[in-house]
């Protein structure tokens, strides 16, 4: 099986330029491809967990990958997908994002002699000349064939500014300096940037008279059609410090039996075949085998196997009732959000620890029965939690969190 047809059976592939030179380039090795990633937070989430995968299996494969850290494009802020404006990051802040990016990144690619690169486009976008743009770059754009790509449409409705419609061409000029300089053939990416990438691949023919290619992969989308890798807390982050093992353990083993085959298929490099082969027979106590299997080889690639096992076991001693908590998930609460009994309410200490979003959803949760505090069941929203000593709160049958007075 070449590797192209494997990225076909895991359900990856979305949409390519050129099919036939595509396959021939990656199932060769001789694709130098490039994957952007912004460095809008200090640290990488899931969302990046998905091209960093299909990084390290087209360079077991022999092609050469290259990181772009956008410190340049960061400064802008990429439209596609978003109903308003990014925050606008210092250059401090970008910076400091991109050591915290490259880090993170070596667990998954090997950088060594020459085996892969990170570039960063502050190198050439920061110090470009604004009439040098518009000569050398702008004048191969049109703005009418802008304005009817998706990410644009998306934001003419709220507003979209000029600076955010300067992010495609910034993106293209990236892939033509990465072919330029580097000999960079391909781009990758989400589906969501297929505009920028075809972009990219424009101004190289037009500027150098020259073929080079894209391909997207698809959206990492739950059944429900939303982006994987939220939780009541915000994103489910790559950094242990902001997302601990346990916690991206117990993310994965609680997905919906719906969404179990294609993570499986789509992120681990459990072979193919052996996942095929669970497809036939998923029923029952098989999805939670299926959703384990998930969590652990994931927890496995981002924070190593002595995490994933220990995640694993703490999760089996919880479930079953005969676990401590010291690996559990905790939130430490400010003796300010206590009264003068160290005590604090119910649905405040679920907002607190993340749990609820709000009081309302923490309300409806209590009502519910759907909250245990220290195996007591809580069924009055005005109950107050006596906080001298931790407790550990329970959320449906498969969330566990520690709350302890600070």
């Amino acid at each position: 099986m070449t590797l192209f047809e494997e990225l076909q059976r895991r359900g990856l592939l979305a949409q390519l330029t050129d099919e036939e030179e595509i396959k021939e380039l990656i199932n060769t090795g001789k694709a130098t491809f490039y994957i952007g990633f912004d460095p809008t937070a200090d640290s990488l989430h899931v969302g990046h967990f998905m091209a960093l995968c299909l990084m390290k299996r087209l360079q077991m494969a022999g092609n050469k990958p290259i990181a772009l850290l956008g410190g340049g494009t960061a400064m802008i802020g990429d439209p596609s997908g978003k109903s308003d404006m990014r925050k606008m990051l210092t250059v401090e802040d970008i910076d400091h994002n991109i050591e915290c990016f490259k880090k993170q990144m070596s667990r998954f690619i090997d950088f060594s002699d020459g085996k892969a690169m990170i570039v960063n486009n502050a190198d050439w976008i920061r110090d470009l000349n604004y009439i040098e743009v518009l000569r050398e770059v702008g004048a191969h754009f049109s703005v009418n064939k802008m304005l009817t790509f998706e990410c644009y449409k998306q934001r003419m409705e709220r507003g979209l500014t000029f600076l955010e419609f300067n992010y495609m061409i910034m993106q293209s000029y990236d892939f033509y300096k990465l072919f330029k300089d580097y000999g960079c053939n391909m781009q990758f990416g989400g589906d969501d940037q297929w505009a920028n990438m075809l972009g990219g691949t424009e101004l190289i023919r037009k500027k150098l008279g020259k073929d080079a290619y894209a391909m997207t992969i698809t959206l990492l989308l739950n059944s429900e059609g939303k982006k994987m890798g939220k939780t009541e807390k915000g994103a489910v982050w790559l950094d242990p410090e902001k997302t601990s093992p346990y916690e991206f353990f117990q993310y994965w083993r609680n997905v919906s039996d719906s969404d179990v085959i294609k993570c499986l298929k789509m992120l681990t490099f459990v072979p193919i075949e052996e996942i095929e082969e669970m497809e036939k027979h998923m029923e029952g106590a098989e999805y939670n085998k299926a959703k384990e299997l998930l969590a652990y080889e994931l927890t496995k690639l981002v924070h190593g196997e002595e995490e994933a096992s220990k995640a694993r076991e703490t999760s089996h001693s919880l479930f079953s009732g005969k676990g401590n908590s010291d690996d559990m998930p905790s939130t430490a609460i400010s003796a300010d959000d206590l009264d003068e009994n160290n005590s604090i309410g119910i649905l405040t200490l679920l907002v607190k620890t993340g749990l609820a979003s709000s009081n309302g959803e923490g309300r409806r949760l209590v009502q519910q029965g759907g909250v245990s505090v220290n195996d007591e069941k809580i069924t009055d929203p005005k109950t107050l939690i006596d906080l001298s000593n931790e407790v550990v709160i329970k959320k449906g049958k498969k969330v566990f969190h520690k709350a302890v007075k600070a």
